[in-house]
């Protein structure tokens, strides 16, 4: 089982002052093994060598990657896909972003941020890392027997959240790329809850959800959208169209956990 204090951390920050600081906030949340890298070749370096890190820390900026280049070279490498990443970045540019949240970081805080924002962060990563904690507090839904729809068009995205479901529990898992996609699946059984994206082509996450509230197989299931949409038109649309709740993206696994506990 992992904890706090015994989490090993690779921290990949260029500037020497930002990685002080960040580095003494670890070390105030009583984290001690920190590995201090400075470019993105480096710390995929350290991730390959052994022991591995447990969780990744990184800038958005660094001398030969961005932190988009770099949690999707993780996410394309089987050996490093599952590991946790955080950023921390003064970037605020929701399109400079988008690839982050869609690459399932835990968290993207701020700069500068605060140490209950830090703590939060690497809470959720030790949520995910502790798989066996995780089943354990939803084992009594029998969510091996439950049937679930992912739906996002980004299948990186649908990577991620497939293995935080895995290690709630679920075992039958259908995926679509888009709301058309979705349609012949959700016309074909009963689903026990449907996790969707907003922005998808062809069909959107609220053309998506209108149709699954005007058919009756599913009309009642329970609908978590899972979004880093910021447009809150949009989201209030959404809540028309009938879904349950909204999730952004990146969303804490303990805000997911009491969800599935709520609609199960």
């Amino acid at each position: 089982m992992f904890n706090l204090q015994h989490l090993s951390v690779c921290l990949v920050e260029p500037s020497r002052p930002q990685s002080t600081i960040i580095h003494g906030y670890l070390q105030q949340l009583g984290i001690e093994k920190v590995d201090v890298v400075g470019d993105g070749q480096e710390a995929l370096a350290r991730m390959r060598a052994v022991p591995r890190p447990d969780i990744v820390i990184s800038a958005m900026y660094l001398p030969d990657l961005t932190g988009t280049d770099l949690v999707l070279a993780m996410r394309s490498d089987d050996d490093l896909r599952e590991m946790p990443f955080v950023l921390i970045s003064s970037e605020t540019r929701p399109q400079q972003l988008e690839a982050i949240r869609q690459a399932g970081a835990m968290a993207i805080l701020p700069k500068p941020f605060n140490l209950s924002q830090l703590d939060r962060a690497l809470c959720s990563s030790l949520d995910y890392l502790n798989a066996a904690d995780l089943r354990a507090s939803l084992e009594d839904f029998d969510l091996d027997a439950r049937q679930v729809l992912l739906v996002d068009d980004s299948a990186t995205s649908r990577h991620y959240l497939r293995s935080v479901l895995e290690r709630m529990g679920f075992e039958h898992i259908s995926e679509a790329g888009n709301g058309a996609e979705a349609v012949p699946l959700l016309d074909a059984q009963p689903f026990d809850l449907i996790l969707t994206d907003y922005n998808m082509p062809e069909m959107d996450g609220k053309a998506l959800i209108e149709y699954i509230r005007s058919h009756p197989v599913n009309m009642s299931t329970p609908v978590l959208m899972i979004s880093g949409e910021q447009d809150f038109a949009r989201l209030a649309a959404v809540e028309e169209a009938g879904v349950s709740a909204i999730c952004d993206k990146p969303f804490e696994i303990d805000t997911l956990r009491q969800l599935i506990r709520q609609f199960l």
